[in-house]
């Protein structure tokens, strides 16, 4: 792992000519417009990257973008990569581990997920300040890798207090709806059952999605602050629940994206 990660960080470092960035940003579904508020640097296709995993969502482009935004270095993922995409845990944490190596100072992550709390509605954020996980496999398992963090890493407060806390002011300045709670992550790519969703919300969920979570953990291990922000594409109470498909997830998706960008924006710029 590490012979691969220095590998694709010496690739990375030559073709961006001495950019290095303060944070690091990993875009979720339909949520990919944040980049046009990046001053772009460097573009780099996932595919032309050594060892890098390559996104196969057709709504996922696949680029790593370096650039500035707020004032800020950053490199984001234009694309991230998910577990019912077929790859390993590992595969799907590469990139973060990339970052952290770049010089990542800070993680930012946003996903598109799917509303458990009843108070809850598509067109939220909610800021997650903590998570379920129920992935059947975890990046960690295996050899550790003790250059980056200890075997048995924390996750009391597997995401930044700090953060949160300037976000929820961010949100509340601009009149924007963001609750925060907990992100119960599931392995996918199907949507859940009725007796799925209600078991998911007894056990302690607000939202539920497919990703985000395995980042999280290889972050922790890394000593990497986290912050994450969900958008509530569709509403998934037992009780009332329809059929929903993609292009209507993505369209929400898109309509709350401006609200997700400017509360990353500022948070970003005020660090």
């Amino acid at each position: 792992m590490l012979d691969r990660l220095r590998t694709t960080v010496d690739y990375i470092e030559k073709k961006i000519e001495g950019f290095k960035p303060e944070f690091g940003i990993i875009l979720g579904t339909g949520l990919g417009k944040l980049v046009s508020d990046i001053d772009v640097k460097y573009e780099l296709m996932y595919s032309n990257i050594p060892n890098f995993p390559i996104a196969t969502v057709e709504f996922h482009t696949g680029k790593l973008i370096f650039g500035e935004i707020g004032g800020r270095k950053v490199v984001a993922m234009q694309g991230r990569l998910h577990y019912y995409e077929g790859y390993s845990m590992q595969q799907i944490t590469f990139p973060v581990r990339v970052m952290k190596l770049l010089g990542a100072e800070k993680l930012f992550v946003s996903n598109a997920c799917g509303g458990l709390n009843p108070d809850y509605r598509k067109g939220d954020l909610m800021i997650i300040e903590d998570h379920i996980n129920l992935l059947p496999d975890n990046p960690l398992r295996g050899h550790n890798l003790d250059y980056f963090g200890p075997r048995f890493p924390d996750m009391s407060i597997p995401y930044d207090k700090e953060l949160i806390v300037k976000a929820q002011e961010i949100a509340k300045k601009h009149q924007i709806k963001a609750h925060t709670g907990v992100y119960v992550s599931v392995s996918g790519p199907n949507l859940e059952t009725r007796a799925e969703y209600r078991y998911l919300r007894i056990i302690g969920g607000d939202v539920v999605g497919m990703s985000t979570v395995p980042e999280v953990i290889v972050a922790n291990h890394m000593n990497l602050p986290v912050f994450a922000v969900s958008v509530i594409t569709d509403e998934c109470f037992p009780e009332t629940l329809k059929p929903v498909n993609l292009q209507e997830i993505i369209a929400v998706a898109e309509q709350a994206e401006p609200k997700m960008t400017l509360i990353l924006k500022e948070l970003i710029s005020s660090i």
